[in-house]
């Protein structure tokens, strides 16, 4: 009988050990998933290409002109604080 409740106990503590292994596992891999959704609310008003989509922005606004300049960057971080600095521009 002894030997039973031994082998009962074993068996639920190396479940449950697995079960949390299973959900910090499970945990870590959902921040890494959640991580690039995040970069929105990154500060970009030092960057030249966030001025001059600032400028450009206020520029179409007080010309009533619906992003007249459509500019493309290389890179996808100039491009993100481009677009972040013509929307603040255009007061959106």
């Amino acid at each position: 009988m002894k030997g039973l409740f031994m082998k009962m106990t074993l068996r639920h503590s190396v479940g449950a050990l697995a079960l949390a292994a299973g959900m910090v596992i499970g945990g870590g891999a959902m921040q890494v998933v959640a991580a690039p959704f995040q970069d929105h609310d990154q500060d970009y008003s030092k960057s030249k290409t966030y001025q001059q989509g600032v400028r450009e922005g206020q520029n179409d606004r007080a010309h009533s002109r619906d992003h007249s300049k459509k500019r493309h960057f290389k890179k996808d971080n100039d491009q993100k604080a481009y677009e972040a600095g013509y929307q603040k521009g255009r007061g959106n």
